[in-house]
């Protein structure tokens, strides 16, 4: 399987595993000219933005480790053009959540990974 795939796969299945823990998809793939959110979600009240990652190994770091500042940045930066393009969600409470696959591993679901 090429990379791209592989990604895809990894989102399908961190929105399929995310479902089951309860929270709702908004939307998926969310792309803008400032970057890409791959899922917004609710868990309860609060707006979650979800960066899913795939790893094999850990040769070059894990998955989560992968979001580095740069990315992080890129993220906010969407996350703020996906608010004011829909306000009705702006006075949410927001966070930024990682789903890492590393290997075929159950995935690791980092809450609140970084803020904004």
């Amino acid at each position: 399987m090429d990379r791209k795939t592989l990604g895809k796969e990894a989102e399908r299945s961190a929105e399929t595993w995310l479902i089951s823990q309860g929270l709702q998809l908004i939307e998926r793939n969310m792309n803008c000219r400032v970057g890409e959110i791959d899922l917004i979600m609710t868990d309860g009240e609060s707006l979650i933005f979800i960066e899913v990652r795939h790893r094999k190994n850990k040769h070059f770091g894990g998955a989560a480790e992968s979001v580095d500042w740069r990315k992080q940045r890129k993220l906010l930066r969407a996350a703020r053009f996906f608010l004011a393009a829909n306000p009705c969600w702006s006075k949410h409470p927001c966070r930024f959540d990682i789903i890492a696959f590393e290997g075929n591993n159950t995935p690791l679901w980092y809450r609140n990974a970084f803020q904004n």
